[in-house]
């Protein structure tokens, strides 16, 4: 089908959706198969709909195109099943499985056949893997976020998901235009053009007897409507012509809205067409008019030219089938509406702002005046800056005279766009910058003296690519500074005070839009030349403009002096007001405050609630108190991902909401009720490398919060009192633990001793541990079959002595891959059944890693250097990586750099592009003076996928993987002087857990590498074994991937055992202050490490 053929269809989808044909619409999305309907695919899904599911995915793709395909299929088909089994539809079940699974058989017969054995229990979720499954319509919920992502990976629907973007009615303005041509080409053309039909083309014929009329020079309008033909809506069947801009305007929104000139054209007059209320008639930007015609109108003025490039966002009439943005499917679950916990401020929330790329740091400004740093994934304030005037001598003498018998307050707290500045508005004068350091560092940068009076709000913005700070205040006028207090543009213009302002751009225009306490809107270039927009605000009083996330749609939020508030999306061409949310109390005491999130969702503060709204629907979408204990009209911020959202209590606190994805990342550490949803914390998407962002955030305050009467100390836990634990019974004493994981659900611990034998502890979920998770307040149950068979790996015509056990588990704890010096086995975690082996020696595989995309593609380090990329299930070697020259030791994934990191013994770390698997980078760790470089080394990512922690037996480093700059380096010393065995971050990445091998466990922050807690061997072994005659010390630690704070060691002579601090403490230490780690009480790095202790220390 030709191009222009397939845009036709793009057209007649877009008439049948306009024309509420949607049967029609999805057939032909179906039959064309060239516009997949994600909204409509989510529709039929959630119904439980599978026969349309499966008939309308069939316009796309079929089972066995490819592995995307087969998953999306077998997904569908495994719910339709599993909700038989739920309705106890044993029947259907089997007529399912029969007809619908057994195509899958034939890929894995394992997994057909431990479907089938479900049909034999009571209850599903009897199976250990189905054990957390919910409702009906929970599982659907949860499968369709699984679908959506591998239909957006399937290369058959590239291309698919996006509609393109048209203007509403299209195919209509086409017919228009033809129906124009037509009638200009006419010899006798009327006045009133009586158009009946479309089928032929149109001609005019004059009345018996009397002569044409000559052509007119009128407005393009509109043919009025005859009886027998059905309207055309808006557009036709003539388009109405609209007066040219003022050759000032900006973006159109300095148009009068009466016609000041016409466009001539050689049509005919008709009948004016009505309009909604609140929309104009678009502007055309470029209106043909004959080349001969008096009407002709230059619009080409500089100042138009440049104006018009501010018309980026969709005009009223422009719309994107069958959304205006990317047909995405949402529902309320995507709103941050469950209440996780609430943060006590001591004083009214004034303003509060995320940063915008660590989603849990949140800046608080307050009526006292003071600013906080919150890191509300920890619950914890980070640092407080009280307000006190930084320089007076400096300050005017108006300022000096003044007096402060009112307290102030902030107006305004604000992040640069890069996340390392903070901006401060208060209710005197005044405007406080500060520079952040991570982890938690707020720096004095510059104290400006802004305005006189109120400094209303505070804006960044990037005039010229230089960071620039924009304030308004009451003295009428707008400023803008740079980052060392120079005064770079004073607007002036407006008569009153000026509220609000919101810088912007489009293209390579720079703009700020203003409001002021009368009500008028008005926009500014950096120039100094004037206002370009004078306009009003609805309810002519307090307003604030907020940009949607991607700079494309224009929101504003006001309340007029009565008390009645407004909520509405302005058309940013004409100047006019596009839609008007309704849902507001009648009547407000103060003004309503308001956020946007995800480029879809919308949510007002108002009658103790908050308030939430679809942009693309005036009605309220639904609403929350938070369980209580809000304002009459709360405060309230989004974070920049849009799964938190901060909301100001009644009692000077803050909640904190959360959708699904929030909860994860809050990894509340005592929080039952959000055990179902948290996994490990999923990274965000940065490039550029560790110096393009800020650092992780350290739990603790800084010096200025910690009461200096009592000195820091460095915490030792030496005694089993002080700490938390459990040993896991029923270990084998025969050979160490090698290796040692917990699964991705938290639930258990799995141990891979020194003579392949595996072994799986659980913990039961009971009264005593209701979530089912690891934990020390119970013994978990040695897990086995029911047959009692072991995990063992073959390790016949093996040396134990020499081989290098290694494992790997897969995302969804349903697969075990391990290998102790012969072939690699892949177990199932169900039957603990070998399910195939592969690779066998020499060369004996060393490391293991699933491929975090696909678990069907593994990365086998070998002892021979090599690396194998290999495929299970087509059993097939994709590449093989050579670049080192001793065994590989470790390997990791980053997806957010697309890359695979090895190391090996020879102490070298590789860099291996995931697409190509070309080499792109090699460094040689650099270790301290007088150590060999050998000996294992190890990697890992940290959450955000850019750091990366490395571990030899004599440093620990921080890496920055996109440069593979070494960050910060430390190296054993003073009471953990023993060489390391083993050291992995801890589940939130802020701590690292290192083993030694005098028994000592190290609790170091992650961020810093600087120690906070020993824990002794005398803390954690019995005495039989502090005074064995052989010695036991921890060969490998794990860390639980939810509580931040519980770790697992595995002994040399077999034993594991699970750590915790005291009940009382809470968390492993504390940070040391700057003065203590100056003063030489502990340190962050050797002396012998052979980096500048500056590049260390950064």
């Amino acid at each position: 089908m030709s191009s222009l053929s397939r845009e036709l269809v793009f057209l007649i989808l877009q008439f049948l959706e306009e024309e509420k044909f949607k049967e029609s619409v999805h057939r032909l999305e179906q039959e064309s198969g060239f516009f997949f309907n994600m909204k409509h695919f989510e529709e039929k899904v959630q119904a439980g709909e599978w026969d349309e599911v499966e008939k309308y995915l069939s316009g796309f793709t079929k089972v066995d195109d490819n592995r995307y395909s087969m998953k999306i299929f077998f997904e569908i088909r495994k719910q339709k099943y599993l909700e038989a089994l739920d309705r106890q539809d044993k029947a259907k079940a089997v007529e399912i499985l029969v007809n619908d699974l057994k195509v899958f058989s034939t890929f894995n017969e394992d997994l057909y056949k431990e479907i089938t054995q479900l049909l034999t229990l009571n209850n599903f979720r009897e199976n250990e893997q189905l054990s957390k499954y919910g409702d009906t319509k929970m599982a659907r919920g949860i499968m369709l976020v699984e679908l959506k992502k591998l239909i957006e990976a399937n290369p058959l629907f590239r291309d698919k998901l996006l509609f393109p973007t048209l203007k509403s009615a299209r195919l209509r303005t086409l017919i228009n235009q033809s129906l124009n041509w037509q009638h200009q080409l006419c010899k006798n053309p009327r006045s009133n053009p009586d158009i009946k039909t479309l089928f032929i083309d149109h001609t005019c014929t004059p009345s018996n007897g009397s002569l044409a009329p000559p052509p007119v020079n009128l407005p393009v309008a509109a043919v009025a409507k005859p009886a027998a033909y059905t309207s055309l809506g808006i557009h036709g069947p003539f388009q109405p012509a609209v007066a040219a801009p003022n050759a000032g305007a900006l973006a159109g929104w300095m148009a009068n809205a009466a016609a000041s000139s016409s466009v001539q054209a050689a049509v005919v007059t008709a009948s004016s067409i009505p309009l909604p209320p609140n929309q104009a008639v678009p502007l055309l930007k470029r209106p043909r008019t004959p080349p001969h015609g008096p009407g002709m109108i230059d619009y080409h003025s500089p100042d138009h030219e440049m104006m018009k490039r501010l018309r980026h966002a969709q005009s009223v009439d422009e719309v994107t089938y069958p959304t205006p943005r990317p047909p995405a499917s949402w529902s309320l679950e995507d709103l941050p509406r469950t209440v996780c916990f609430t943060l006590h401020q001591g004083s009214a929330v004034s303003s509060m702002d995320f940063h915008p790329s660590r989603q849990t740091l949140l800046l608080v400004g307050c009526a006292n005046g003071e600013i906080t740093l919150l890191e509300v994934g920890l619950r914890e304030k980070l640092v407080t800056k009280p307000f006190k005037v930084w320089d007076m001598a400096a300050r005017s003498l108006q300022f000096q005279t003044a007096g402060f018998k009112d307290a102030i307050s902030v107006s305004r707290v604000a992040w640069s766009p890069d996340g390392s500045y903070v901006g401060v508005a208060f209710t005197k004068h005044l405007v406080h910058m500060y520079a952040y350091a991570a982890p938690n560092e707020l720096r004095l940068h510059i104290e400006i003296e802004a305005h006189v009076g109120v400094v209303n709000d505070l804006a960044f913005a990037h005039p010229n690519n230089q960071l620039c700070v924009v304030t308004c205040g009451d003295d009428k006028i707008i400023k803008v500074w740079d980052l060392t207090g120079r005064k770079l543009y004073n607007f002036e213009g407006h008569e009153a005070p000026v509220y609000s302002v919101c810088p912007h751009f489009k293209e390579d225009v720079q703009f700020i839009f203003s409001t002021a306490l009368d009500g008028k809107i008005k926009a500014w270039l950096y120039d100094n030349a004037g206002s370009r927009v004078d306009y009003d605000a609805p309810g002519h009083w307090r307003t604030i403009m907020l940009y949607s996330a991607d700079g494309k749609r224009l929101f504003s939020c006001g309340t007029s002096k009565e008390g009645d508030s407004y909520l509405v999306e302005w058309n940013e061409n004409e100047g006019v007001i596009k839609r008007t949310y309704t849902g507001f109390r009648r009547k407000s005491n103060g003004v309503v405050q308001f956020d946007t999130t995800q480029n879809r969702f919308l949510a007002a503060g108002e009658d103790h609630q908050i308030k939430f709204w679809d942009m693309d629907n005036p009605n309220v979408l639904t609403s929350s108190d938070a369980d209580g204990g809000l304002p009459s009209l709360p405060r309230l911020r989004f974070n920049k991902e849009g799964n938190l959202l901060a909301v100001s209590t009644v009692d000077n606190g803050i909640k904190i909401l959360a959708n699904a994805a929030g909860i994860r990342s809050l990894r509340p550490v005592d929080g039952p009720s959000f055990e179902a949803t948290r996994i490990p914390i999923e990274s965000a998407t940065m490039k550029g490398g560790v110096e393009s962002m800020t650092r992780s955030i350290e739990k603790h305050r800084l010096l200025e919060d910690i009461d200096k009467t009592k000195p820091w100390q460095l915490a030792e836990i030496t005694d089993p009192v002080q700490c938390r634990l459990v040993a896991l019974p029923d270990t084998d004493n025969s050979s160490k633990v090698s290796k040692l994981l917990y699964t991705n659900s938290g639930v258990g611990i799995l141990a891979l001793g020194s003579n392949g034998v595996q072994k799986l502890w659980k913990w039961a979920r009971n009264e005593h541990n209701p979530t089912g998770r690891a934990t020390t307040n119970a013994v978990p149950q040695h897990w086995q079959p029911s047959n009692g068979v072991l995990m063992t790996n073959d390790v016949s015509n093996v040396n134990l002595e020499e081989s290098v056990p290694c494992i790997a588990l897969s995302k969804n704890d349903s697969y075990i891959m391990s290998c102790v010096g012969g072939k690699v086995s892949l177990f199932n975690m169900m039957t603990f059944k070998v399910m195939t082996t592969f690779m066998e020696p020499p060369p004996a595989a060393t490391f293991l890693a699933f491929h975090p995309l696909d678990n069907n593609v593994i990365a086998v380090g070998m002892e021979d250097s090599t690396i194998n990329i290999y495929n299970v299930r087509v059993v097939v070697v994709n590449g093989i990586l050579r670049g080192h020259q001793k065994r590989i030791s470790g390997l990791a994934f980053s997806t957010n750099l697309s890359i695979l990191v090895s190391s090996g013994a020879d102490g070298q770390i590789c860099v291996w592009s995931i697409d190509s698997w070309e080499k792109k980078n090699a460094v040689t760790i650099q270790l301290p003076a007088g150590k060999a470089g050998v000996g294992d080394t190890r990697v890992q990512f940290h959450a955000d996928q850019i750091r990366m922690l490395v571990v030899h037996e004599s440093l620990l480093a921080v890496y920055d993987a996109a440069k593979m700059d070494c960050i910060r380096q430390w190296c054993p010393q003073d009471s953990l002087s023993s060489p390391i065995t083993y050291a992995t971050y801890s589940c939130n990445c802020q701590l690292v857990f290192a083993t030694f091998y005098d028994g000592n466990v190290g609790v170091l922050d992650a961020d810093s590498l600087k120690l906070r807690c020993r824990i002794a061997p005398s803390a954690y072994l019995l005495q039989a074994q502090l005074n064995g005659g052989q010695s036991v010390y921890p060969f490998v630690v794990a860390a639980h991937p939810q509580d931040p704070n519980q770790l697992a060691v595995g002994l040399t002579d077999g034993s594991v055992k699970v750590i915790e601090p005291s009940e009382s403490e809470g968390k492993w230490g504390s940070v040391p202050p700057m003065d203590v780690i100056q003063n030489g009480r502990t340190a962050s790095s050797s002396a012998n490490s052979s980096h500048n202790p500056d590049q260390i220390q950064r």
